[in-house]
């Protein structure tokens, strides 16, 4: 059966728990040798691209890069047919996506395994990354710990709230009305075995917290929402007084890229709570990880 990964959960907590292992690997095994990994983004990208063509040389393999342009999902091909086209050559597709249901379509004819490199709905390897740090930072014990989101409640809260869950991190999270988590979301937390509470205020999310996690205010394609998401999330910054609420030793995460002055203050993403410099390396890491636990001696066995 041909494992993907559209979701973190998509990976049990003993599946997640190995890919965390493998990432730690600096010296990893050649398991991509003679295997080539299509890489397709219908979004630009800095970190994404950059990280998951450097993981599969680093693995032996050969990455493809593949621009919108070249394949035309959906309107020179169906994302069906471009699937099955690169799978007569790759031994995974990796694909950043607009639409989460392309991905779903993907997975559903494809022989080889399909990565989520980032949707709409969830970006996965974000949240494989963003718990390396944790684990990193605090010397591998994340359960028990308590982070707080504070912003919208978008693909990468999403991901990185079911990650937390699978691993025994708290969660509380402060979103503008009409900004939060979707009730889908939630319900997963909870059927997961996750602890998620929604918070009345930023300040109620972060008290206490070891761990502070922001995000943009206007992602791509919500550009023409611009004003009306800046009013409703200004009250939403991350700055040195609502760190000062969170626990002694607290920790600052944000996906990147990052506007300073919006989403957080400059004096806490380039102060030294902030983890975001080791966040984007961990992105590396976990692309690494998930092709060891996918093409490693265990083959995908958790």
């Amino acid at each position: 059966m041909t494992r993907h990964l559209l979701e973190v959960d998509d990976l049990t907590a003993t599946e997640l728990a190995s890919v965390l292992d493998l990432a730690a690997d600096e010296y990893p095994p050649h398991v991509m040798a003679g295997r080539g990994v299509a890489l397709i983004f219908q979004k630009p990208s800095a970190r994404t691209r950059n990280s998951s063509e450097v993981a599969v040389f680093q693995l032996g393999g050969h990455p493809v890069t593949i621009r919108a342009d070249e394949v035309g999902i959906d309107t020179r091909e169906p994302a069906e047919d471009v699937c099955m086209t690169l799978a007569q050559y790759h031994s995974v597709i990796g694909a950043r996506v607009l639409d989460h249901a392309v991905l779903e379509r993907m997975a559903r004819v494809s022989p080889v395994p399909v990565v989520n490199l980032l949707s709409d709905r969830s970006h996965p390897l974000q949240a494989i990354a963003d718990l390396l740090t944790l684990r990193s930072h605090w010397g591998g014990e994340l359960a028990g710990r308590r982070l707080a989101w504070v912003g919208d409640g978008n693909n990468v809260a999403r991901s990185l709230v079911l990650a937390c869950a699978m691993t025994g991190v708290d969660v509380s999270i402060a979103s503008p009305p009409g900004h939060g988590l979707d009730e889908v979301s939630l319900d997963a937390v909870v059927a997961l075995g996750g602890s998620l509470s929604v918070a009345s205020s930023p300040a109620e999310a972060v008290k206490g917290a070891d761990a502070v996690c922001t995000d943009v205010w206007v992602s791509m394609g919500q550009e023409s929402e611009s004003a009306a998401r800046t009013e409703a999330f200004r009250p939403y910054q991350v700055d040195a007084p609502l760190m000062a609420l969170a626990a002694p030793g607290a920790v600052f995460l944000h996906c990147l890229p990052a506007h300073r002055g919006e989403e957080v203050a400059a004096e806490v993403i380039d102060g030294p709570a902030s983890l975001v410099w080791a966040q984007a390396a961990n992105r590396l890491r976990a692309v690494r990880g998930l092709l060891l636990w996918m093409f490693g001696p265990h083959q995908g066995r958790g």
